[in-house]
């Protein structure tokens, strides 16, 4: 805890941000983070509330309570050792993760909960500019190899506690550079790629062996034709090469096959996947030249789903100078505030609000999008009609059909499932989302039906966040290196 009294004495500070006309020029990051005084005194309002709620809260569990009284006694450093001991990758969450954390806490019940996120990112940023993030090499190294497919959060969790255990670690990334979606597909605005690029220089000091632009699967189906899926392979190894390889292979691709929207008109010119969006412009951040790129200038935009990808999209149009965008989003529109006797300590149903949103955006609620309509191929607008819950279904209202100009549409919707082509190659048993089959138990949890292949992360549980992939990705190297070794002192 901090204060005794503190959260009777202080109000909850949050970051601030940098200008709307001033953030909208760049993709830099804008937030600005907490200094060491706001700190303390956001620290200083955890409770002595005996049953820290945040710790379940937090997929990672945190040790909340801990690394907030380290902070109001200005203790940056250990609180860095608290933090570093649950959560690999603290750059990313506290930046990108929605915290359900701060939701669970306990003077949430009827106050402004403690900042716990803020309090993460000001940790993290202190322990990297005073250099408290270091390698943490094995000690010794058992002769065990193995592969892990995909360089998202929770391959790269695993693949660092796999290392630091001892093992030879290979990440196999399809893409040109490390990532998954942290690198491809969140915008840079929200998280600069160079708290990637830090991570993976530590990693590779520790011995983590990084390949890039590999894509593993079948050698002639690939991704399957006509796949909107990013794939920059150069190079294709089979499953059967890495089982001949490798002692263990843990299967951390995420789920990428976006939701689509099968109504008349979607095969016009200017009607794309957000995840065909997005990573075109952070390849362009990163210096690349992207041939057609997908453009919002100067275009009435739509962005279909109301999530983070929907909002990512908000964000990166206005920055391309975007004459309008338009979100819709299917569900009716939820309260502003939550029923917090109902929902506490669980994550609330509420209107949520992003920076993207406050930069310039309208929002549309309860509405269906029923075609595409354009002229010579390309798109020139859409038609809609309200939707309502009848008998626990969403049906349209009468006479509510609508017509939006539009330039660009983006669709947002949700990620169903991995690519399947990669399960099927590996062969491995889905199951009736078509994810890879995998328990999370105690004893042989990760293990698909295929011997030695393990799963974790999106790949398994479908599409989540990047605090619980970073969860799976620990939770499946401690099962990995107890399959390898008959014992893990691996955390779990």
């Amino acid at each position: 805890m901090g204060k005794t009294t503190g959260f009777m004495e202080y109000e909850r500070i949050e970051e601030g941000y940098r200008p709307v006309p001033e953030r909208v020029k760049s993709y830099k990051e804008f937030v600005i983070g907490l200094d060491d005084a706001q700190a303390k005194v956001q620290a200083a309002r955890c409770m002595d509330c005996g049953t820290p709620f945040c710790n379940s809260g937090c997929p990672v569990n945190n040790v909340i309570p801990d690394f907030n009284d380290l902070v109001y006694q200005s203790d940056w450093k250990s609180a860095f050792a608290v933090l570093d001991s649950t959560n690999n990758f603290p750059e990313f969450t506290g930046r990108i993760c929605p915290a359900p954390c701060e939701a669970a806490c306990v003077l949430n019940v009827n106050d402004d909960p403690v900042g716990i996120k803020s309090i993460e990112h000001a940790i993290i940023d202190r322990a990297w500019e005073h250099g408290w993030v270091t390698p943490q090499p094995a000690r010794h190294q058992t002769g065990k190899t193995v592969a892990v497919v995909g360089s998202g959060p929770a391959g790269l969790a695993a693949a660092q506690q796999l290392a630091r255990a001892g093992h030879s670690v290979t990440v196999f990334e399809k893409n040109d550079r490390i990532g998954g979606l942290l690198r491809y597909g969140i915008p840079d605005f929200k998280m600069e790629k160079s708290h990637i690029d830090k991570r993976v220089a530590q990693m590779e000091a520790e011995g983590v062996r990084f390949r890039t632009a590999v894509f593993v699967g079948a050698a002639q189906d690939g991704l399957g034709q006509g796949s909107k899926v990013t794939n920059w392979a150069k190079e294709t190894i089979t499953p059967e090469q890495l089982q001949q390889q490798f002692d263990a292979v843990l299967l951390a691709g995420g789920a990428e096959q976006s939701r689509d929207l099968p109504v008349p008109g979607r095969d016009l010119a200017g009607v794309h996947f957000a995840m065909e969006f997005l990573p075109q412009q952070n390849k362009v951040n990163a210096g690349d030249k992207v041939k057609g790129q997908i453009s919002a200038t100067g275009k009435h935009v739509i962005v279909i789903g109301g999530g983070d990808t929907g909002s990512d999209c908000v964000g990166t149009s206005n920055r391309h100078g975007a004459a309008s965008v338009t979100q819709f989003e299917v569900m009716p529109q939820p309260p502003e505030e939550e029923n917090r006797p109902l929902t506490w300590p669980y994550w609330p149903l509420k209107l949520r609000t992003s920076s993207s949103h406050e930069e310039g955006c309208a929002r549309a609620f309860a509405i269906s999008t029923k075609e595409f309509t354009g002229e010579k191929g390309k798109l020139k607008g859409l038609t809609t009609v309200q939707v309502e819950f009848k008998e626990g279904r969403l049906v349209e209202v009468p006479g509510t059909e609508q017509h939006h100009p539009a330039d660009l549409v983006l669709l947002a919707m949700g990620f169903v499932s991995p690519v399947a082509p990669v399960l099927d190659a590996f062969g491995v048993d889905k199951d009736a989302r078509g994810n890879a089959r995998a328990s999370t138990d105690f004893d042989g949890g990760y293990a698909t039906s295929v011997p030695k292949v393990f799963a974790a992360g999106d790949i398994r549980r479908g599409q989540s966040l990047v605090v619980w992939a970073i969860r799976e990705g620990r939770q499946a190297a401690r099962a990995v290196d107890e399959f390898l070794m008959g014992f893990s002192d691996l955390p779990r």
